[in-house]
């Protein structure tokens, strides 16, 4: 239904957790390289518990890659620095859902390729900095799903 793309993730739990999110909503989950952690860390297994074999999870060298691979329809870049509410957003089926990682975001380099319509934030006090990535994910990809009328849901 959707592609949650984790642009060089770092913290294997919030991976994790994010693989189970995916087998949840139907969604395929894509990392771009370098990853922080590897693919059989335990961390990441514990958090995922086993989701694993539920979710459609895939590797990339580098995001041109995902893109000439998936060609998603559009990707939304997720981000504490956009105007846009993700709530704002029209979502369809297909649709590209990209975060960066948790120590520092997505590159301004990146953001600045990408129309400000599709770079997307959500709403929060101005004294925090930022929710956890795994929360982040939940809470967008989950408003996506809803718009679809959380097709393949019971």
């Amino acid at each position: 239904m959707f592609h949650v793309v984790l642009y060089e993730p770092e913290i294997p739990p919030n991976t994790g957790n994010i693989i189970r999110l995916c087998a949840n909503t139907g969604s395929s989950l894509h990392l771009i390289q370098p990853l922080g952690f590897e693919l059989d860390d335990k961390r990441l297994r514990r958090a995922g518990l086993d989701y694993h074999e539920w979710a459609e999870l895939r590797e990339h060298a580098s995001l041109s890659a995902f893109l000439d691979s998936v060609q998603p329809p559009r990707l939304f870049a997720c981000t504490t620095r956009a105007r846009r509410n993700y709530a704002e957003a029209a979502f369809e089926a297909g649709d590209a859902l990209l975060f960066g990682p948790e120590t520092r975001g997505l590159p301004q380099a990146l953001l600045d390729s990408l129309p400000e319509q599709q770079q997307l934030r959500i709403p929060m006090r101005p004294e925090v900095r930022s929710l956890n990535l795994s929360n982040a994910v939940a809470l967008i990809l989950y408003e996506a799903w809803r718009q679809q009328g959380f097709t393949g849901g019971g």
